[in-house]
């Protein structure tokens, strides 16, 4: 294996029999087939189960639905595509010439694709506890704030103090189209609250959403 490749099998804290899967599950489409689009559908399904297994053993009080919104967190790309950042998967992905181009090792989707496709590949590699040990390290290194709906818990404040929903406003954009970054501002009641840069516009606006919870004290 590459030493970029290495570095993640590292992070994992888990040494892989069969190579190759490691490789594939870093193999994006775009570089040809075989690719991770399978392992990526398998991985899905075993970090769902894993996470829930992780909830039901640890939120002892919580009812199905704080535990499904709970895993719908810390499962959302945004989350996966931190963990992905944290285990270099986007040192080591195996893009097509046209993806790599346009910067397709740092696109959130492909990263957070790409650590469903390294626990498939654990899985059938290992079995399910060691997927379940696996998706435990990653689960433990993802700082809370990648996983916190920053304008969930904004609009909850307002509203319950009384001051109407949020509104954001996109203020401006830069850079170029594999690369966008775009400027978001929050306003309550017309006043506002905080901006915040992203590389979508729903990103911009959680990280707006997080400046006014700052702001705020909360």
């Amino acid at each position: 294996m590459s030493g970029a490749i290495e570095a993640v099998e590292e992070s994992l804290n888990y040494s892989f029999k069969d190579a190759s899967l490691l490789k594939l599950a870093l193999t994006h489409p775009s570089f040809g087939s075989p690719n991770n689009q399978r392992l990526e559908f398998l991985g899905d399904a075993v970090l769902q189960l894993c996470v829930s297994t992780r909830l039901y053993a640890t939120m002892t009080e919580a009812d199905e639905g704080v535990m499904t919104r709970r895993r719908a967190l810390l499962v959302q790309e945004r989350s996966l595509y931190a963990a992905a950042m944290r285990m270099h998967i986007n040192e080591a992905l195996i893009l097509g010439r046209g993806e790599q181009l346009s910067g397709g090792s740092l696109r959130r989707s492909i990263l957070a694709d790409s650590v469903e496709s390294v626990i498939g590949a654990v899985y059938l590699d290992g079995g399910f506890d060691a997927a379940r040990q696996v998706v435990a390290r990653v689960l433990d290194n993802i700082d809370p704030d990648d996983w916190r709906d920053f304008k969930t818990e904004l609009q909850e404040y307002t509203q319950g103090q009384g001051h109407g929903a949020p509104e954001y406003e996109i203020i401006a954009q830069s850079g170029p189209a594999h690369a966008r970054v775009f400027t978001a501002v929050v306003f309550v009641e017309g006043k506002q609250l905080g901006s915040g840069e992203g590389n979508t516009k729903k990103n911009a606006q959680q990280a707006a959403a997080r400046a006014a919870i700052g702001m705020l004290g909360l």
